[in-house]
């Protein structure tokens, strides 16, 4: 049975071996001319301002936890489209419950201004 993962660890080894040489040969090779400008941080072509470890506004995880909820229950909807013709009016009205329960779970987080960026 041993003999069966042998490949997998030829592969592995060559990965590695590969990878290893790759990354070795650019450093060897490679010119290495330090400069400021060359290891300043840069991002999207603005100076970075301020210190790299400021925190971020509560808002934020908020806004990114919600978005992820929503974009799970929504994904429930594709599995329902492919079978809607066999469902006849049950699965019309328990996806319309569905829907409706969304909706309102989105409603309350709107009126709690969840959704609010400037607060």
């Amino acid at each position: 049975m041993p003999g069966v993962y042998i490949p997998i660890l030829v592969h592995f080894i060559a990965v590695v071996a590969l990878a290893g040489g790759m990354l070795g040969l650019s450093w060897w090779v490679g010119v290495r001319r330090p400069s400021k400008e060359k290891l300043d941080p840069y991002e999207c072509g603005i100076p970075p301002v301020g210190d790299a470890r400021g925190s971020f506004s509560v808002s934020f995880y908020l806004i990114g936890m919600i978005f992820i909820l929503f974009e799970v229950e929504a994904v429930f909807f594709y599995p329902w489209a492919v079978v809607f013709k066999s469902l006849k009016w049950s699965g019309f009205i328990e996806m319309s419950l569905y829907i409706a329960i969304l909706l309102a779970g989105y409603i309350y987080i709107w009126k709690k201004g969840a959704l609010d960026w400037t607060r």
